[in-house]
C-alpha cells in the first residue's frame, strides 16, 4: 500500500509525498537526516492529510496532481 501525504510545516508551508511507511517517514521528516531536504529546515511537520493507494503509479500520478493544485486547493483538499 502507497501512502500519499500532505505536510504543514512550521513556517505553514505545505510538502507533498508518497511512501510505503507512513509513521517511519513523518518520524524521518521531524527527526532524521533521511527527511527531505525541504522539510529539515521547517520541522517540526504535522500531517495533515493522507490517502492511500494500491499501487506506486496511482500515488504518483495523484502526487502530481496535488503539486500542481495552488495553495488555497490544496487547503480545500485538506479540509475535506
Amino acid at each position: 500500500m502507497y501512502h500519499l501525504y500532505i505536510l504543514k510545516c512550521k513556517d505553514k508551508t505545505l510538502y507533498t509525498g508518497i511512501t510505503t511507511d507512513l509513521k517511519r517517514r513523518l518520524r524521518e521528516h521531524n527527526s532524521s537526516m533521511l527527511g527531505a531536504k525541504y522539510t529539515k529546515s521547517r520541522r517540526p511537520v504535522e500531517l495533515v492529510y493522507n490517502k492511500e493507494f494500491r499501487t506506486r503509479s496511482a500515488a504518483t500520478k495523484a502526487e502530481a496532481r496535488i503539486k500542481n493544485l495552488s495553495r488555497v486547493e490544496k487547503i480545500s483538499l485538506i479540509k475535506k
